[in-house]
């Protein structure tokens, strides 16, 4: 487990994660153009769980799926 410190919304905040979501992620951001903060942000506001690690690695997945299913 990986854990990082961002600035979320002008608040600090840890997130663990296994290093494999953690390069899923900045590849997300990268293709989005969006900052790793600006990505978490976003998966911050749309969460469906109160746990951000767990809506950052459900982001990563669903991601991956709708990259699958445009193939």
């Amino acid at each position: 487990m990986d854990k990082r410190s961002l600035s979320i919304a002008g608040h600090r905040t840890s997130i663990a994660l296994e290093p494999e979501f953690w390069a899923a992620l900045e590849f997300m951001a990268a293709e989005k153009s969006q900052t790793m903060a600006g990505l978490i942000r976003d998966i911050d506001e749309n969460r469906e769980t109160a746990n951000l690690s767990s809506a950052a690695r459900l982001a990563v997945l669903r991601w991956y799926q709708s990259r699958a299913a445009a193939l």
